[in-house]
């Protein structure tokens, strides 16, 4: 990354859930944004705390990993796409555009400008086995450059992703790890990455701060298992690796290294 002097910074801020606010001059945009609980109820269960309301100011522009709905909050996402621009992976645009939703279909690696952001889908992994399902997003502005993650599982293209757009200042990594027991897919392992795993792949993607996301928030035994012990073991694991381990409250701000890369 450039060492150049710039005159804005680039602001993040933990949302609920996976939520992500990526802010840059006059340009926000908000990733996998959630505030309606009430879809997710019968196998997730009821959050443990009240999602707190989103009111961003008119042009925020929104992306979407995929389409699960602790991710993809439709009323959210149609009231926001009245003043913004919605991204997402080209193969999901069908399915959002026969619901109402105007989106802007983007290609893994190929990458569009928002206002001085850049953003760029990238390979993530999806446990019901559909590569088309989900992506992570890089967003790079201001000399920085940032990677949401998601909820993917661990796999192997984390090494290409950091040889083709990294290091990054910033990995936004899901890490409840949790075993899921529904809609035909049973398995005792885990559909989202552990707290060890976020933090490998932190340390493969060449991230200096590893920020935990999509944890806390939803426990629904014996439907939706989250891991133990989420927060000590991610802390555990990121000074084992040299990693600084954000553990960031709903609606608080994500520290950037003081570094530009």
């Amino acid at each position: 990354m450039t060492t150049e002097d710039h005159t804005d910074t680039l602001r993040l801020r933990r949302l609920a859930w996976a939520g992500v606010e990526i802010r840059l001059g006059d340009t926000r945009l908000l990733i996998d944004p959630l505030e309606h609980a009430e879809p997710l109820a019968p196998v997730q269960g009821l959050p443990r705390q009240p999602l707190p309301s989103i009111d961003p100011p008119p042009g925020t522009h929104v992306l979407l990993t995929h389409l699960h709905p602790d991710h993809y909050d439709h009323e959210l996402v149609a009231r926001l796409a009245a003043s913004g621009t919605i991204g997402c992976h080209t193969p999901i645009a069908p399915t959002l555009r026969e619901a109402g939703i105007d989106v802007v279909p983007q290609e893994i690696g190929h990458r569009r400008h928002l206002g001085p952001l850049t953003v760029t889908p990238v390979t993530s992994l999806d446990w019901r086995g559909s590569d088309a399902d989900q992506v992570a997003w890089i967003v790079e502005g201001a000399g920085r450059r940032i990677i949401h993650c998601g909820d993917t599982m661990w796999h192997g293209n984390w090494w290409q992703i950091a040889r083709d757009h990294g290091p990054f200042d910033v990995a936004f990594v899901p890490v409840n790890g949790v075993i899921a027991r529904f809609e035909g897919y049973e398995a005792n392992v885990p559909v989202t990455m552990t707290p060890e795993q976020a933090v490998e792949a932190a340390a493969a993607l060449g991230a200096t701060t590893a920020c935990a996301i999509h944890y806390g928030l939803f426990h629904n035994p014996p439907v939706y298992t989250e891991q133990p012990d989420i927060e000590r073991r991610f802390r555990e694991a990121a000074e084992a690796r040299g990693i600084t381990a954000a553990l960031v409250a709903d609606g608080e701000p994500v520290l950037l290294p003081s570094t530009v890369r």
